[in-house]
């Protein structure tokens, strides 16, 4: 088992979505965090399709059990920007060449994004992802590009530390149907796999902080990831 600390002063983990304002998951999602731990272990999510406009994600990656943390709830902030993208359709490609290859289509945007994280990432029955993750960390990793970041590649990662003690914190659980006391405080929905492809088969749950501070990571805490 592998136990990480995680802060950032800065981050956005946003779902699919399009318009005027683009929103974000309370707290770090189980897909970011995956795809984060894989970039710092130098294993290549990506697969580019001379087909498909979009870059998909390779089969076949690690699986492992993973549980999150939060030492203290991010607060959530909107900020107004100027948005570069490209148009669905053939909207504004007249306009494509005075770009130079650049994005053509801008508009404004209400963007969501969080501040002050700090939370635990939990590894669990993956060993050799874990060891890879410790040598990433170090180093010793065959990473070659990029700097890891939380959802904008401008919001970067103050602190990625492994720890062999935990604080207490609150942990994300699952949301189920067998719930005795009501529903709790905190819901909120946090993406588990992303399939850039086929939009059905991202997968999302229900999550909620357990209601007290624990160093102890309730069964219901773990979730297993991977493709």
């Amino acid at each position: 088992m592998l136990y990480l600390y995680l802060e950032a002063p800065f981050a956005a983990f946003r779902n699919f979505t399009a318009g005027s304002f683009r929103p974000t998951a309370d707290f770090i999602t189980y897909s970011a965090a995956y795809g984060l731990l894989l970039n710092i272990a130098g294993i290549e999510m990506r697969h580019e399709s001379p087909i498909l406009p979009m870059t998909l994600i390779k089969t076949e990656l690690p699986r492992f059990n993973l549980a999150l943390g939060a030492l203290s709830f991010p607060r959530n902030h909107t900020i107004l920007q100027q948005l570069h993208n490209y148009p669905v359709g053939s909207t504004g490609k007249e306009k494509a060449y005075l770009a130079k290859g650049t994005k053509y289509n801008i508009q404004p945007v209400n963007r969501a994004f969080l501040s002050d994280i700090k939370a635990y990432l939990c590894l669990n029955k993956n060993e050799e992802l874990e060891n890879l993750v410790l040598s990433g960390l170090t180093g010793r990793s065959p990473r070659t590009y990029g700097i890891p970041f939380l959802g904008d590649n401008n919001f970067l990662i103050s602190k990625l530390k492994p720890v062999t003690v935990l604080e207490p914190v609150y942990w994300y659980v699952k949301i189920t149907s067998e719930l005795e006391e009501g529903l709790p405080n905190g819901i909120t929905r946090l993406t588990t796999k992303i399939n850039r492809e086929d939009m059905s088969q991202t997968k999302s749950e229900l999550f909620a902080p357990s209601k007290k501070c624990s160093t102890t990571i309730p069964d219901n805490a773990w979730v297993e990831v991977g493709y």
